[in-house]
């Protein structure tokens, strides 16, 4: 069984943002996969730059899908990605420095941006698309 398993409460449009989250979803396991065998050390360092590539890749989709429905809360839904992405850059200096406990700290990270982000704000989004229809 996965880590972090994807769920109906987890789709917000049924196209490129959900194939967005779904990725992260698989980087959430592949990390966890690495850590629970031993080999967190090892792969952090891929996924963090992977992670931050995709970020902003997925973050610039999401705000213009926002910014095209004309969604209400934009500027503090970019409030959210700005303190992600300050999050996944901090882990990077930290694993540069040398630290022993970003593997750990980065899957707290990435569960906590699932459940709590996409579950809650994203959700948002899904509610008022499904308005607009």
């Amino acid at each position: 069984m996965a880590y972090f398993e994807w769920a109906d409460d987890l789709v917000i449009d049924g196209g490129v943002i959900d194939d967005d989250h779904r990725r992260l979803v698989d980087l959430v396991n592949a990390l966890h996969t690495a850590t629970s065998e031993g080999r967190g050390r090892d792969v952090v360092e891929s996924i963090l730059k992977e992670l931050l590539a995709y970020t902003a890749d997925h973050l610039r989709r999401e705000k213009a899908l926002m910014a095209s429905i004309g969604f209400p809360n934009l500027e503090r839904h970019k409030i959210g990605h700005a303190h992600f992405t300050e999050q996944l850059n901090g882990l990077y200096k930290k694993f540069q420095l040398g630290s022993i406990t970003v593997a750990s700290q980065l899957s707290t990270v990435l569960r906590d941006w699932l459940s709590l982000h996409i579950r809650r704000s994203d959700k948002e989004i899904r509610v008022f698309l499904n308005r607009k229809k």
